[in-house]
C-alpha cells in the first residue's frame, strides 16, 4: 500500500520544443511539509504545476494516496482537496479582500484567516488588487487555510513579506494537518529546525532529497571553517583548489545526490511571463 501523500513518478514536461522536468521522482508525505529547492529556470515551479494537473505530463505518473491521477483535470484535483497558491495573479484584483475571502469559505466565517493575519483585518473593504505583495500573498494564503486542503501547493509563500510575517507564514504551514508543499529558491529559515522533507532541483532533475535539517548542515559546512571559501582562495588562489568539487555539485556527498541530466538551457520557459 502506497504511503500518503502526493507522488511525481519519473515526471516528463515539455514547452513546446523544451523539456523542464527530466524524470522527475518525488514523494510529499500527508501530513508534512515539502520544500522543493532551486534558483530560477530549476524546474521548482513546473513541478508543482504538474502536481496541480495545470500542466500535463508529457511521460510520468501523478499519484496521490495510492491512486494514479494522471489524467485527472486541474479542477477534479481542486475538488478533491487539491489547493495551488501560484507565485503570480493567485488573487481576484477586482474583488475585495471580503469577496476573496468568501469565495474561499462560501457561507463559513472567515475569523480562522483573520487569526492568521490580523493586518487583513483593516483592508476588508479594500480591492485585492490595490494591496502591497505582501498583502496579497497574505490573502492568497488565508484563502487556501479556509479552503482545508488536503494538499497545498505554495509558489514562494514568503515573497513581499516581512521577517516576521514570513516567520508566521510558515509556522501555519507547519501547522496544517495536510500534505504542504513550498516552491522555495534557498531553505527559510523557518524550517532549518523543523521536520520537512527537500528535494534540490537543477535544471529540471532533482539532485538531492534529505531532511531539512541535513540541507542547513550542508550549507554551513560548505561556507564555514577551514575549507570554507575564503581559506580555500588564500591556499589556492581564485580559482580554488584542485580536484572534485565542493558539496554542492552532485555526487559529492552521499548516494542521494543524483547527476541531473543534460537539458536546456538554465533559463526555463516556466519563468517566462504567462
Amino acid at each position: 500500500m502506497s504511503a500518503p501523500g502526493i507522488s511525481l513518478r519519473h515526471a516528463r514536461v515539455r514547452y513546446g520544443p523544451l523539456e523542464a522536468l527530466h524524470g522527475v521522482t518525488l514523494h510529499a508525505p500527508a501530513p508534512g511539509v515539502t520544500v522543493l529547492l532551486g534558483r530560477n529556470g530549476s524546474g521548482r515551479t513546473t513541478a508543482l504545476r504538474a502536481l496541480a494537473g495545470t500542466v500535463p505530463l508529457s511521460r510520468g505518473a501523478v499519484v496521490w494516496d495510492g491512486m494514479d491521477v494522471t489524467g485527472m483535470p486541474a479542477y477534479e484535483r481542486a475538488r478533491r482537496g487539491l489547493c495551488l497558491v501560484p507565485d503570480r495573479r493567485a488573487v481576484f484584483g477586482s474583488l475585495t479582500v471580503r469577496e476573496n475571502l468568501g469565495l474561499a469559505a462560501p457561507g463559513q466565517d472567515f475569523t480562522p484567516a483573520l487569526d492568521a493575519y490580523p493586518q487583513l483585518g483593516s483592508l476588508l473593504p479594500r480591492k485585492a488588487g490595490t494591496l502591497s505583495g505582501g498583502e496579497q500573498r497574505m490573502l492568497a494564503l488565508s484563502r487556501a487555510l479556509l479552503a482545508r486542503a488536503r494538499v497545498v501547493l505554495v509558489d514562494e509563500p514568503a515573497q513581499g513579506m516581512s521577517p516576521t510575517v514570513a516567520a508566521r507564514t510558515y509556522e501555519l504551514l507547519s501547522g496544517l494537518d495536510a500534505c504542504v508543499i513550498v516552491a522555495e529558491q534557498r531553505l527559510p529559515p523557518g524550517l532549518r529546525a523543523r521536520t520537512a522533507i527537500v528535494y534540490e532541483l537543477r535544471r529540471g532533475a532533482v539532485v538531492f532529497g534529505g531532511e531539512a535539517t541535513e540541507t542547513a548542515e550542508r550549507a554551513t559546512s560548505a561556507t564555514a571553517g577551514p575549507s570554507g571559501p575564503a581559506e580555500a582562495s588564500r591556499r589556492h588562489g581564485p580559482a580554488g583548489p584542485p580536484g572534485p568539487p565542493g558539496p554542492t555539485r552532485p555526487g559529492d556527498s552521499g548516494s542521494r545526490w543524483q547527476r541531473p541530466p543534460e537539458g536546456p538551457p538554465e533559463k526555463s520557459p516556466e519563468e517566462a511571463p504567462e
